[in-house]
């Protein structure tokens, strides 16, 4: 395409060239012959007008003026030095004045004047060398021939200039739309000046936007379903080695099956979940009201085994027959969260506190343990922060999921560590009044 712009505006400019530089090349040439003639004519008639005054007055006068030759001093002085001339008076011999070398190029103006008062005719023939006209020409056509080259000189490295600045732009849409498709969707947000290619830039930025915000919600999901999966398939596990470990008690291997059912359940409404928010980002609309003692004993239940192999326990306290608002299986993932962190990161003997507070259902999660440093306490709920070494998802995603129900979970204190679930009180009497 460079190419193309250059060779394309050079042979526009060389036509305009020619065009140009033709007519004004002839223009000079016509200019040059005609002021040559022009002089040459003028010395003519202002010889053949001298000569022929002479002439006339010596008839007039009845005397003889003598041979013409004795006047060609005078005459010599009417014409240029580089000049020539030849005289012829009727009756008379022709005169020279001045000498041209023979056989070289010239120019020849002829005037005449026929006698009026004597009869007698004057011609006068000026003669000039076309050396110096045409070496007045060739400095001209020099001249023509330079500023032409000039001019194309001057469009070609302009048309280079202005070639790259159009190609280089392309060159590197060219290059961020490979690198967009290689897997590498950010955007350059270059401007190049030019409404059409900044157009362009505008569109590929755009969609470099989208396909970075879907691989983002895409790596998100995996990341949420990974974490989320993890603690019911770890309960789930430690369901089925209860019921290895006593399997010659039937009712035992019963209740321990019926636990396990229920982590199946927990991990279809999780992958449910899941699906559901890939279509939308308004779970709340899902909410339903739960009670959350059975939450809480059902999380308690499937925890304390694991509790229990590390001498701690889980004590639950409280208000009771409290009903929130939340989506099924979000309130136990947020809980198993909490207390799967107590149980990796606290110590001592996990409470689990439940009030109902100005409208809102507070549950808090709290150890003994040494509490949150205070280098981590101020990205605890971020994405990837952790102390030991986990994913550092847990408690982000347990955040939004209350946030989702229109909760909201806090750190309320810091040593030992205190987290706080507040959700929306379910009230019979407030669905009446609505």
């Amino acid at each position: 395409m460079r190419r193309r712009l250059v060779s394309s505006t050079f042979l526009v400019v060389m036509m305009v060239v020619i065009l140009l530089g033709v007519p004004l090349a002839v223009l000079e040439v016509r200019s040059v012959d005609t002021s040559t003639k022009t002089v040459l004519a003028t010395e003519a008639r202002m010889l053949a007008t001298t000569v022929s005054m002479q002439v006339s007055k010596a008839s007039l006068d009845g005397t003889n003026s003598g041979p013409l030759g004795s006047y060609i001093p005078d005459m010599q002085k009417m014409i240029a030095p580089e000049h020539d001339a030849r005289i012829e008076v009727d009756g008379q011999s022709p005169i020279q004045v001045n000498g041209l070398p023979p056989g070289e190029p010239t120019f020849s103006v002829t005037f005449d004047i026929d006698g009026v008062l004597s009869n007698v005719g004057v011609h006068v023939t000026v003669r000039a060398l076309r050396e110096p006209a045409d070496k007045q020409i060739r400095k001209t056509m020099y001249l023509i021939g330079g500023v032409a080259l000039a001019v194309l000189v001057a469009a070609t490295g302009l048309a280079y200039l202005q070639a790259r600045r159009l190609t280089k732009p392309l060159e590197e849409l060219a290059a961020t739309a490979e690198r967009l498709g290689s897997g590498d969707p950010r955007p350059r947000h270059r401007r190049y000046g030019i409404s059409e290619l900044d157009r362009v830039a505008e569109v590929i930025d755009s969609s470099a936007d989208r396909i970075s915000t879907m691989l983002g919600s895409e790596r998100r999901l995996a990341a949420e379903a990974s974490h989320e999966l993890r603690t019911p398939l770890a309960a789930l596990s430690m369901r089925l080695e209860e019921i290895i470990t006593l399997a010659d008690d039937p009712q035992t291997v019963r209740d321990e099956a019926e636990v396990a059912l229920s982590q199946v359940e927990r991990l279809t409404d999780v992958v449910q979940r899941l699906l559901t928010t890939v279509r939308t980002h308004r779970r709340s609309d899902l909410a339903v009201p739960i009670e959350v003692d059975t939450v809480i004993r059902q999380q308690v239940h499937e925890w304390r085994p694991a509790y229990q192999s590390m001498r701690r326990g889980i004590v639950v306290s409280g208000e009771r027959r409290l009903m929130a608002m939340a989506t099924p299986g979000a309130f136990s993932q947020i809980l198993s969260t909490l207390l799967e962190n107590s149980l990796i990161h606290g110590a001592g003997t996990v409470t689990v506190h439940t009030r109902a507070v100005g409208g809102s259902v507070v549950i808090e999660v709290g150890d003994e343990g040494e509490g949150i440093a205070p280098d981590l306490e101020a990205k605890l709920f971020e994405r990837g922060a952790s102390s030991r070494g986990s994913t550092g998802l847990g408690l982000a995603v347990a955040r939004e999921l209350a946030e989702a129900d229109g909760g909201r979970l806090n750190l309320v204190l810091q040593r030992p560590a205190v987290f706080a679930v507040f959700l929306t009180e379910h009230s019979p009497l407030s669905v009446i009044a609505r």
